[in-house]
């Protein structure tokens, strides 16, 4: 199953560092993200892009995780030589995710 399948995510930025929110579609389904969408596994799937220490916030009366990437943005939107130099796109990315 795919990450998209149960949940929608958005990605923001600030400096260097990208954050997404995952947000389940039932609460049935977040129990399940809580179980195995962790920091790590979010870590492991940027593994190319992400060079920093990732952070996990639980959100839970809005069935969401919040994911904070350091170091994941080429140095940041001004510096950063990258298409999506806000990291606008990492949501997709992340929830291309195989569960």
């Amino acid at each position: 199953m795919k990450l998209y399948e149960i949940a929608h995510a958005r990605a923001g930025d600030k400096g260097n560092i990208s954050n997404i929110v995952v947000v389940a579609n039932t609460s049935e389904d977040y129990a399940m993200l809580e179980a195995v969408l962790t920091a790590t596994r979010v870590k492991a799937h940027f593994e190319d892009l992400v060079m920093g220490a990732v952070q996990r916030y639980e959100l839970p009366n809005l069935m969401a995780l919040n994911f904070v990437m350091h170091s994941s943005l080429q140095g940041g939107v001004t510096k950063s030589t990258a298409l999506d130099a806000h990291g606008k796109s990492l949501s997709s990315a992340l929830l291309n995710l195989t569960l």
